[in-house]
C-alpha cells in the first residue's frame, strides 16, 4: 500500500461498476450501515520526472515516480465524476518513459488504484453541523464542507434563536452546532472553479435526524 487516509472508517467493498473513461473497481460501504460514500477506482495518469531526479537504479526511479504521483494526486483534489481523491492504494503499472524535448524530463504513463469520496442523490449519509442559520444548517460530510439542510426539509423542527441557536422539535430533539445528523441526499452540484461539491439534503424519511449531540 502506497498511502492510506481512511483509518477512521471501517469499510468493505460491496459492488463492481464500470465506466468508459475510467475503471470503477467497487463501491465501498461502511460496515453496519447503508452509507456508501467511497469508491475504489483504477486510473491512468502521466507522471513527469525531472531530468535531475532520474536515477539509474530501478528502485530509486520507482520511488521518484510514486512521490510525484502522490503529489499530483493531492493537488488534483477532486473531479466531477469521481469525487474527492483520498488515497492511492496500489501502483499497478509503470509504462515506458518518453523523453520530453527541450527539457529532458521523462513522462511515465502509470496505472494505479485509488479510493475517492462522493455522495450520490438518494443515498443516506451523515454529517456534522458547523453553521446554524435561521433558514437551515450547513454540515460537513467527509471532505465536503457545504452540505445544506433547509428548514423546509426538517419536518416538525422550528428555529430557536440565541447564542447557541438551533432547530428543535416537540420531543426536544435538537439540531445545532457540532450535532451529528443522518440525512438523505436530494441533490448535488459540482463547482468547477473551486473543484468541490455542494449538496442539498433532507430529513424526510425513516430513521433520519440527529444521532449524536455535543452535550452527550
Amino acid at each position: 500500500m502506497l498511502y492510506a487516509s481512511l483509518s477512521s472508517h471501517r469499510v468493505s467493498a460491496v459492488s463492481t461498476i464500470s465506466s468508459p473513461s475510467h475503471k470503477f473497481l467497487a463501491k465501498i460501504q461502511e460496515e453496519g450501515t447503508n452509507i456508501t460514500m467511497f469508491l475504489k477506482v483504477q486510473l491512468p495518469w502521466n507522471v513527469i520526472i525531472a531530468a535531475e531526479d532520474l536515477k539509474p537504479e530501478s528502485l530509486m526511479l520507482q520511488r521518484a515516480i510514486v512521490i510525484c504521483l502522490l503529489r499530483d494526486f493531492a493537488v488534483k483534489k477532486a473531479t466531477k465524476d469521481l469525487g474527492y481523491f483520498l488515497a492511492v492504494t496500489t501502483l499497478e503499472k509503470i509504462g515506458e518513459g518518453k523523453v520530453r524535448q527541450h527539457t529532458g524530463d521523462v513522462l511515465f504513463p502509470v496505472v494505479f488504484n485509488a479510493v475517492t469520496f462522493r455522495i450520490f442523490k438518494g443515498e443516506i449519509s451523515e454529517g456534522v453541523v458547523h453553521k446554524v442559520l435561521k433558514h437551515g444548517v450547513f454540515m460537513r460530510c467527509g471532505p465536503i464542507e457545504n452540505v445544506y439542510l433547509s428548514n423546509t426539509k426538517m419536518p416538525d423542527y422550528h428555529y430557536v434563536p440565541g447564542e447557541n441557536a438551533c432547530f428543535m422539535n416537540e420531543k426536544l430533539s435538537k439540531i445545532g452546532k457540532d450535532v451529528k445528523v443522518r440525512f438523505v441526499v436530494i441533490g448535488t452540484k459540482w463547482m468547477e472553479a473551486d473543484r468541490e461539491f455542494q449538496a442539498l439534503v433532507s430529513l424526510e424519511g425513516d430513521y433520519l435526524g440527529p444521532i449524536s449531540s455535543p452535550d452527550v
